[in-house]
């Protein structure tokens, strides 16, 4: 049986966008090819398809194909993982899977699957960015998409510094024809929240625009989630025990012993313990489990509790230490603190994939298994838990949950985040990281039900964290439920990137996961764990959605002998959940689609693609579907008359960040600098919105922001060489030398200008009578004068201005601990006595959002609405970024739209009517919509 070869689509393209080529099946099945069995699986895997080229068109298997991961079963069962190549450069999630058996001196070939890109055609030699600006740029790009499109002042607790970029090396991203890219490991937190942040960048090799990105940390709950506070001061240092910490192997002068200790349900269960004889204590050190294995390591607990959940991903810091107790019976200290029930939960977890898969440890190979146990953020409740690549953290809990290593399901959600990284490594972003999710969900309730003998038949059985809370029950605690019913047709459609769920990885997996859990509760769990678990093992690849998830869990039932009736079961319950054939093609939207498919590029307020609306058009930056080709600018009609068409000239550089007034489109054309590859080109460039041959206004230097146009004045800020200050800038009629607008403190900054009526507004932060401050301004440009907007304040975080006929609009963020909420600011710029400064929706009153988005008519508000920090949802898509309309007064005229996805960066055209970036149907599209929604059921 043989699948053609469209089944896997990088997660960079949607599955109804143009697919990258290849000629190499995505799934074959009921072979019986012997092979040699002499030599090295993964050299007779590659001998075997070197052999088959007719079948596979894999040219050299020997050069193009390096073995990742070679697995071997218990009934000679071979499954041989081999990672594509081109020219020496690693392929972003291809592999290709060879499945064998080899008993009795005889091997043979039975099948294989995954995904090899045969029509890739990149030139690997050519100039690329160094790996500074690369890792800089992939920052930036990070940053953007967490500010959401305002300004952090310099103040601001959470700066600039707070992100930091490692250069992982060139990587191809397998769109098209492919794309050489630089892989950038972002780290730090999200200065809105204090989220921790672990984003995998992909920049453009030559460019430095960010074309993907994956998350880097699997978490247990997806952002938005959780109750947990924000960071506040730094986290304290306390002394600990004069003992350095040994995350592996064995350690001398010590013996294993049996002990005890209370979980934090109250049960007291046998525990695993080294006693230390150079000191009497007892470890949270277990040797028993691995004791017969080859790699004789072992399974540890260690005390976090003195640091930042950020100081232990991907590291070790000293003040990381073993716990341990004066007795081998474990004291209620390390029962509240949460680490009985990590070391014994960790315990449970090995026997489980040992005893029923024989899998010896998460990588297969005897890996120690590490547990740290209470991180905090900055000090404060941390709830939230995470595989970090090599060992499980676990956060504190807070008033309401427990300790995060209190429930078996989380912790076995963990664990199995490891055991899914050392098999089918699925990428962690949209459908791909879903599964992942879905899969870590799985193993984990499989294993709590299983240990605590809970009937499928329970219904709490499919609860996932719903044990641990303190009051509330397990339904109300849970984070998810694998009953929950979720088909295709409440996929959610999230922009890929930090500001978000990664393209919807907690949100969408329990669509994926039901169906799962659907097939264990008709076959029972015997039959349904060994055919998910040579799905995960033998079958699914890194780059694969629902649909080839579906085709792996059915092939890996046939493969086990599952056939007829019960084949249909496997089948039936993927239908039930709407994993069918070409599921994404169903999902609606209630508005008009003006442009559709625009790209890759996470549409996030701030990157540079987001629209423009003005005098009856709009403008918006669009790359081909599959990401290949630089983003180009396009115009359109919003009455959806004529055709959009494309202003800017195909020249090779990226064109973002445009702006229409209905007459003509200004736009930031970024390139290289010849002869540079350290430095970019920045021009603001203007044409007819008709088309016609585009003039160059400006270059700069530096990195050009809040690009505004109206009639004849351009305006914009950029960092200015000589001081390093972002200031502001305007052209007006035909001018050809830019005009700084005088702000009267040589020290300060002025950026995010908007311009109106021959008036600009603009933010001014720095020194105001010696005190810092920010405050709006205008600039009159006729009269030469400024008027500030307000007085000075300290906020947080500032929206860029929007302006009307006659007010000027920003959204800001005062206080740092009401859950986000933002004051709607108005300034009334013809009032008898000047500008009257007004709080349309005051940041502490009961019509209070966490806005993060703002458009404005001279008759309607439109705020891009985001979910609160700590905030529980019974919809998942309330998590999502909506857009809510209000009169210029701060009266609510409801929702503007009742899709589902994700809805933002709203540009306002006249009346009620706006635009927006809507990921309904899995694309990112723009849409409009004439009048709100209102109340959506």
């Amino acid at each position: 049986m043989s699948t053609p070869a469209h089944a896997a689509t990088p997660p960079i393209v949607g599955s109804d966008a143009a697919e990258p080529a290849t000629d190499t099946p995505a799934l074959v099945d009921g072979l019986a090819d012997a092979v040699d069995a002499s030599v090295p699986a993964a050299t007779a895997a590659r001998t075997h398809l070197a052999g088959h080229k007719d079948r596979y068109h894999i040219p050299s298997p020997d050069r193009d194909l390096v073995a990742d991961t070679v697995t071997a079963g218990a009934d000679g069962a071979e499954t041989v993982r081999l990672d594509q190549k081109y020219r020496g450069v690693p392929v972003l999630g291809a592999q290709y899977v060879v499945r064998m058996t080899h008993k009795d001196g005889k091997r043979t070939v039975t099948g294989t699957s995954g995904s090899y890109f045969t029509d890739l055609d990149v030139d690997t030699g050519k100039d690329t960015l160094p790996a500074k600006t690369a890792a800089d740029d992939a920052v930036q790009h990070v940053r953007s998409e967490l500010a959401r499109g305002g300004y952090l002042p310099s103040h601001a607790k959470s700066g600039s510094d707070a992100l930091t970029g490692v250069d992982r090396g060139l990587t191809i991203l397998p769109t098209g024809k492919g794309v050489l890219a630089r892989h950038v490991t972002v780290r730090g937190s999200d200065p809105a929240t204090g989220a921790p942040v672990v984003q995998e960048v992909y920049v453009d090799a030559a460019t430095g625009m960010a074309l993907f990105e994956s998350g880097g940390l699997p978490t247990f709950t997806a952002p938005g989630q959780t109750a947990g506070a924000r960071p506040s001061g730094t986290p304290a240092k306390q002394s600990k025990a004069d003992r350095s910490a040994s995350p592996s192997g064995s350690e001398g002068g010590s013996a294993s012993v049996t002990g005890s200790g209370t979980l934090l349900n109250g049960s007291t269960v046998p525990l695993n313990l080294t006693k230390d004889d150079a000191t009497g204590t007892y470890l949270l050190r277990d040797t028993a489990h691995m004791a017969d294995t080859k790699q004789h390591n072992v399974i540890q607990t260690w005390d976090a509790s003195s640091v930042w959940y950020q100081d232990v991903s991907g590291q070790w810091p000293d003040t990381v230490v073993p716990f341990t107790s004066p007795t081998p019976q474990i004291g209620s200290d390390l029962t509240d603190s949460g680490a009985v029930d990590a070391h014994w939960a960790a315990g449970k977890v090995y026997e489980f994939y040992r005893d029923t898969f024989q899998r010896n440890s998460l990588d297969g190979q005897g890996m120690a298994i590490n547990s740290l146990v209470g991180v905090t953020d900055y000090g404060n409740p941390f709830v939230n838990a995470f595989w970090d690549h090599t060992k499980m953290v676990y956060g504190t809990g807070d008033a309401e949950y427990r300790s995060l290593a209190s429930d078996l399901d989380v912790v076995g959600h963990e664990m199995t985040h490891g055991v899914v990284e050392h098999t089918a490594n699925l990428v962690y972003s949209g459908q791909s990281g879903a599964m992942n999710e879905a899969l870590a969900d799985y193993f984990g309730n499989v294993i709590d039900v299983t240990v605590n003998h809970t009937p499928m038949s329970d219904p709490d059985a499919g609860l996932i964290g719903g044990d641990l809370c303190r009051t509330r029950t397990p339904r109300q605690c849970a984070f998810r439920d694998l009953n929950d019913g979720a088909t295709t047709a409440h996929f959610l459609g999230v922009p890929l990137g930090a500001a978000g769920d990664n393209g919807g990885v907690h949100l969408n997996s329990t669509i994926f996961s039901g169906a799962l859990w659907d097939i264990r509760e008709s076959l029972g769990g015997a039959l349904a764990d060994k055919i998910v678990y040579r799905a995960l093992t033998s079958y699914i690849t890194p780059l694969d959605g629902f649909e080839e998830g579906r085709d792996a869990v059915i092939a890996a039932a046939r493969s086990l002998g599952v056939k007829d009736g019960r084949l249909d079961v496997v089948k039936g319950a993927f239908d039930a959940h709407g994993i069918v054939p070409g599921w994404e093609k169903g999902l609606g939207l209630d508005s008009n689609v003006l442009l559709g498919r625009l790209g890759t590029l996470p549409q996030y307020v701030g990157t540079g693609n987001t629209p423009s609306a003005g005098g009856g058009w709009w403008a918006v930056p669009k790359s081909s579907p599959d990401g290949v080709d630089p983003y180009s600018v396009w115009v359109g009609r919003i009455d959806g008359k004529g055709r959009p068409h494309q202003v800017s000239p195909d020249d090779g550089r990226s064109h973002m960040s445009a702006v229409t007034d209905g007459k003509r489109v200004v736009w930031v054309a970024v390139g290289n600098v010849p002869d540079d590859p350290w430095s970019h080109t920045y021009d603001i460039m203007s044409a007819p919105v008709s088309g016609g041959k585009p003039e160059t206004l400006f270059s700069a230097p530096s990195e050009v922001t809040g690009v505004s146009v109206d009639g004849d004045t351009v305006a914009w800020s950029y960092r200015d060489p000589a001081t390093g200050r972002l200031r502001v800038y305007y052209l007006k009629g035909d001018a050809t030398a830019p005009q700084q607008v005088p702000i009267g403190r040589d020290y300060n900054q002025a950026s995010q200008p908007v311009v109106k009526n021959g008036r600009i507004a603009y933010i001014q932060d720095g020194l105001f009578d010696g005190k810092y401050g920010i405050q709006v301004e205008m600039y009159d440009i006729a009269s030469g004068t400024t008027t500030a907007l307000g007085t000075p304040s300290q906020p947080e975080w500032i929206s860029t201005p929007v302006m009307t006929s006659s007010d000027v609009y920003w959204l800001i963020d005062t206080d740092y601990t009401d859950r986000d909420q933002t004051t709607l600011r108005r300034a009334h710029l013809d009032g008898p006595d000047g500008p009257v400064v007004t709080d349309v929706i005051p940041e502490k009153s009961d019509r209070a959002t966490p806005a993060y988005g703002l458009a404005a008519t001279d008759s309607a508000v439109t705020l891009t609405v985001y979910p609160s920090w700590g905030q529980v949802f019974d919809d998942p898509n309330d998590s999502l970024a909506k857009l809510y309309q209000f009169t210029p007064d701060g009266a609510p005229l409801g929702r503007v739209s009742c899709s589902v996805g994700q809805q933002s960066n709203a540009a306002a055209d006249t009346g009620s009517r706006v635009l927006w970036m809507d990921t309904t149907t899995t694309d990112t599209d723009l849409v409009t919509r004439s009048h709100p929604a209102g109340t959506c059921a």
